[in-house]
């Protein structure tokens, strides 16, 4: 059975493994910082901060068979603030026209903003590749999750919810439009630049270019990542748009991927969030559609299962074979997202 759940301090090792199988800036493979954000979870989880950038909640795919964490995902609370404010680089436009030589030019421009009363931020969504493009649709079940949540707690969150995709890199790992402002700006590496960002953004306003930027002085492989995604990214993109998410003009200052946010209250799956008390009797197959539910769980937090649901009369009817391993506490009330 594969499970959603609340991170747990025994999931340590399997967390640092998968930081080890991917390049990913909210999972480095160091076991200090992930026993530090495993720790902040679980506070998260039993009594957030009314401070919400202190809240960071950490959900894990499990194989009840065999123990093993599969994959993870992440929201922050709220990103940005003014010890750490959120920056990106607005994409815009700017009109020239002379009329001596009756030529005009429209140039795309980027520059450099910062928000100190930030949004909250889903992220950190990292699967085992050895299990992608599973028929369980394991990443979607990651990437849901964290709505299921939020539907149950709008009250944890800011009215907006805002994502920052990966964009395409060359063929050495590198961001094209790193190289081409960044590096000539700050004298560092990309990953060093993103890891010191973390922890100390001052180096940021101070020798970032504050006005704007015109992309036609930029090469052209720069000026082609500017909002773009990577190949890999490009189906969370489109999971994204689907459930309404908009892309806001505005992308990392450090690579270009582009920004997705949308309201709390119109992200789909929370929009149609369904709740009940948890029954079996009267489930029928024939009607029942799969959803994420959360199950109340002693050992846990937060605990939730893809399952086939049926709706009626103010119950969540499961197919009582589908939780035969569980302890479900039948009657009480729940919340369910379509899947």
């Amino acid at each position: 059975m594969l499970i959603l759940r609340s991170v747990s301090e025994s999931d340590l090792r399997d967390l640092h493994r998968l930081s080890e199988m991917v390049l990913f800036i909210n999972l480095p493979p160091d076991e200090d910082i992930i026993e530090s954000k495993i720790a902040s979870s679980l506070q998260a989880f039993k009594n957030p901060s009314p401070n919400l950038w202190e809240n960071y909640y950490i959900f894990v795919l499990e194989d009840s068979e065999s123990g093993e964490v599969l994959g993870v995902s992440m929201i922050h609370a709220q990103h940005g603030t003014e010890e750490e404010p959120h920056f990106y680089l607005k994409v815009g436009q700017e009109h020239k026209f002379s009329q001596t030589i009756n030529t005009g030019f429209i140039h795309g421009t980027l520059k450099l903003g910062l928000e100190m009363n930030g949004h909250t931020e889903i992220g950190g969504l990292v699967l085992n590749p050895e299990f992608r493009g599973s028929k369980q649709k394991l990443g979607k079940q990651l990437s849901f999750v964290r709505f299921l949540y939020m539907a149950m707690n709008p009250n944890r969150f800011k009215p907006l919810v805002h994502s920052e995709l990966m964009p395409p890199f060359d063929k050495d790992g590198n961001s094209p439009l790193w190289e081409a402002i960044g590096r000539r700006f700050m004298n560092m590496g990309y990953h060093d630049a993103d890891v010191l960002s973390r922890s100390n953004k001052e180096f940021i306003t101070s020798l970032f270019p504050s006005e704007n930027i015109y992309q036609t002085l930029l090469p052209i492989d720069a000026r082609d990542a500017i909002g773009k995604v990577g190949k890999d990214t490009e189906p969370v993109r489109k999971m994204l748009e689907s459930i309404g998410f908009k892309y806001t003009q505005e992308v990392d200052p450090f690579d270009g991927g582009p920004h997705y946010r949308c309201p709390l209250n119109e992200i789909k799956p929370i929009k149609n969030k369904i709740s009940g008390v948890l029954a079996f009797e009267g489930f029928d197959s024939k009607s029942s559609k799969e959803m994420l539910v959360a199950i109340p769980q002693k050992d846990h937090d937060f605990f939730a299962l893809k399952l086939k649901v049926c709706a009626e009369n103010g119950k969540i009817l499961l197919d009582k074979n589908d939780v035969a391993k569980l302890d479900i506490p039948w009657g009480v009330e729940t919340v369910a997202i379509p899947f």
